[in-house]
């Protein structure tokens, strides 16, 4: 959606290529704080998390903007 690579969105989290890189593969249990920061840096860029209690179920989808 965002049209990132790994080493834009490692940037933009503040955490390590090779953590985004084990995180997409799920290769080891991630840091929470890896996890966060993730989320955090992809919201920051106008991406939701929907929740699986959506009627539409769980992923993400461009927020909203405006009003």
């Amino acid at each position: 959606m965002l049209g990132w690579s790994q080493q834009n969105l490692a940037d933009k989290a503040v955490v390590s290529l090779n953590a985004v890189t084990r995180l997409e593969r799920s290769e080891v249990d991630p840091r929470f704080s890896t996890v966060m920061a993730v989320q955090k840096a992809i919201t920051k860029a106008g991406i939701e998390f929907i929740s699986e209690d959506d009627r539409r179920g769980e992923g993400v989808r461009l927020a909203k903007t405006g009003t």
